[in-house]
């Protein structure tokens, strides 16, 4: 019994973290190929295509007081995901994006194999941009000149994927949360070239929804929120420009990710919240014209509470219509 509870956390906790962010990061500040961290469409662009794979692995997780514990030996703990994004512009100041998930999760633990795929929950924006020139600029002559980007964005995530609520043989075989979330975002942009900061502040709430069944077993009904969850990040990143005209830029960036403690029937559970630090770094190429943007992203978890231990590789390639 002792066992079969540590899988279920284990698994609990895995799924969290695969779906804890959102699906990607994407490149395309409004000079095209910047650092924003969301499916952004350049000033001037008409449209966007967005591919990319993540590689997801698990070395052991934090517990709710933060303390590391390791996998058992010989465990391996790893997901992949194929995002497809579609940014589409409504105007000169605003635009909208859906991204669709495909995940793959590979585990072994303590001698329990699975292997399962399915399509992950699906998300939708909408962006303003509260500019209507660009803001990047070779060299600085008045404090105009020091006024970033500014995005003001909502997104919806759609439980598409499949959840703890759903018909699963076992808890390794989620690829969604099953609820329906709403995220409200700020995003500061600026490059001064070659270097360039981004700021990104998200605040978002998960509707409530009726709960009968957990992980394949029916329960007596209960009604379910998970917690409010804020994201903050910061990035400074620089960028070189190549012989064939194009342009490469490298970014660190900084991420801190809470969720609060979930409700049961309106009451606290204490045993849901979570928070996660994070850093990456990101190489991106984007072509003489902007039209193409390649990148390539690693991202660490440093830190955090009731959270797996985590390191992303993302592969993208995005293309820009203009």
């Amino acid at each position: 019994m002792k066992q079969a509870n540590r899988l279920k956390l284990i698994a609990a906790l895995t799924a969290i973290g695969a779906l804890s962010c959102s699906p990607n990061s994407y490149a395309a500040s409004c000079c095209g190929g910047g650092s924003a961290s969301s499916l952004l469409l350049p000033k001037g662009g008409s449209s966007m295509l967005d591919v990319s794979i993540d590689i997801e692995n698990y070395d052991g997780f934090w517990t709710s007081d933060g303390t590391y514990n390791q996998d058992p030996v010989g465990s391996n703990l790893a997901q992949q995901r194929i995002n497809t994004g579609f940014g589409y512009r409504l105007n000169s100041n605003w635009q909208a994006s859906v991204v669709l998930p495909y995940t793959w999760n590979n585990n072994e633990y303590a001698g329990f194999t699975t292997n399962t795929n399915g399509v992950g929950d699906a998300v939708a924006s909408i962006w303003y941009e509260a500019f209507d020139a660009i803001t990047c600029v070779y060299k600085v002559n008045s404090i105009k000149d020091l006024k970033p980007s500014i995005y003001y964005g909502l997104t919806l995530t759609l439980p598409t994927g499949i959840s703890p609520f759903d018909e699963v043989e076992n808890s390794f075989d989620i690829t969604g949360r099953g609820f329906y979330r709403l995220d409200a975002s700020l995003l500061l942009d600026k490059t001064i070239f070659p270097w360039n900061a981004t700021f990104q502040y998200t605040y978002g709430a998960y509707q409530e929804r009726p709960v009968n069944r957990e992980y394949g077993n029916y329960v007596e009904p209960y009604d379910k929120r998970p917690g409010d969850r804020s994201q903050m990040m910061f990035s400074f990143g620089y960028t070189d420009q190549t012989d064939s005209g194009g342009t490469l830029t490298y970014t660190l960036a900084r991420t801190n990710l809470k969720e609060d403690a979930g409700e049961i029937d309106g009451q606290i559970d204490n045993l849901t919240g979570f928070e996660k630090i994070s850093s990456a770094f990101t190489v991106a190429y984007s072509t003489f014209d902007k039209s193409w943007i390649y990148k390539a992203t690693y991202s660490k978890a440093q830190d955090g509470n009731n959270f797996p231990v985590t390191d992303i590789l993302t592969l993208g390639v995005s293309h820009v219509f203009f």
